[in-house]
């Protein structure tokens, strides 16, 4: 029996385990008779098609709550994660940390 591709990162080393697919390099579970779990698709302010690694520059100064200071446009960010949200980055930014942000404020660099 031949295993279809991980939806996610359409990696072809799938494995069964139990009722689900699983990717054993980006982790995607996924069901084997059933829906298959559709892979997120985000996009950035210019509508280019973002995916994990990515670099993306802000192009807007974005208010901290809690903080006094703001991400300035422009700041570059390496290595974003996607994920499921209203804010649906997932980064760490040079002098503020790990937080997430929304994809309308980011273009793919």
């Amino acid at each position: 029996m031949s295993l279809p591709n991980c939806p996610k990162c359409h990696s072809e080393y799938v494995y069964e385990d139990g009722n689900f697919l699983v990717c054993p390099e980006c982790a995607h579970e996924f069901s084997i008779g059933g829906t298959i779990d559709q892979a997120i698709i985000v996009k950035d302010a210019n509508g280019n098609v973002l995916s994990d690694g990515d670099t993306v520059s802000v192009i807007k100064d974005l208010k901290i709550k809690g903080a006094q200071s703001v991400v300035k446009v422009g700041t570059k960010v390496k290595n974003i994660r996607l994920c499921d949200g209203d804010h649906d980055i997932d980064c760490k930014i040079p002098g503020f940390g790990g937080m997430k942000l929304k994809s309308e404020f980011v273009k793919k660099v």
